[in-house]
């Protein structure tokens, strides 16, 4: 893939990066509350289903891409086998998911490909040469991964992001009350799932978040770090 710039990639928008799966979303339809929160100002979905079957991701997979917007991108994560087969737009990796270069070879130039970048420890060991973005935390303690590690909190999201030269997406127990504040601290966009999964109104739930995020970059222009 040598040569590739980041304009050949399917274009993509971290601000408000939901992150879901069916388990989430407790007895609702996943894909009305997908589209709620696209409604809602979402920007960017994450199909969450690691212990399924092949064949249901591929099928959830499919669910949603006939509903969102052609310009609000699909990753699945982990499976970049059935991101192929269900015409999702990329996939999303942790540390020990394979290496980038694999999911790159596999899905094409085009694709958006994610990778856990927890910490600057991390960030040291990490090939981030084919990675569009990494998701950094978690920021604060989260129920919803029990793998995640130490919460490093908002200030922990730029380092990262700047020792690894990509967009950071920050993840790990944010809610609508926390997203400004990582979003000035420098964070590109925030990725959330039960402030939204689990929310009575997954529409208002995104749009406040969308919110967030936007008071948070008008935070971060008007008080501009050294």
């Amino acid at each position: 893939m040598a040569g590739l710039s980041p304009s050949d990639r399917t274009p993509f928008d971290l601000s408000v990066y939901f992150v879901v799966g069916e388990a989430d979303v407790g007895r609702r339809d996943l894909v009305s509350v997908v589209s709620a929160a696209v409604r809602g100002g979402a920007t960017l979905i994450q199909l969450r289903e690691k212990d399924a079957k092949h064949e249901h991701v591929v099928a959830l997979a499919k669910a949603l891409k006939a509903v969102l917007p052609s310009h609000i991108p699909l990753i699945l994560n982990d499976h970049a086998e059935a991101a192929l087969a269900s015409g999702a737009d990329g996939v999303h990796l942790g540390q020990d998911d394979g290496p980038p270069a694999a999911a790159r070879a596999l899905l094409g130039p085009k694709a958006i490909i994610g990778l856990s970048v927890g910490n600057l420890a991390e960030a040291a060991v990490s090939d981030v040469s084919l990675v569009d973005y990494v998701g950094v935390g978690p920021v604060f303690t989260t129920g919803t991964k029990a793998d995640a590690g130490a919460s490093i909190g908002p200030e922990g999201v730029p380092p990262v992001r700047q020792a690894l030269d990509r967009p950071s997406v920050a993840i790990g127990g944010i809610t609508v009350a926390s997203a400004e504040a990582v979003i000035a601290a420098g964070a590109d966009g925030v990725a959330v799932v039960s402030a939204i999964a689990r929310a009575d109104d997954p529409e208002a739930a995104a749009h406040a978040m969308k919110k967030a995020v936007l008071a948070g970059r008008r935070r971060a222009a008007d008080h501009p770090t050294s």
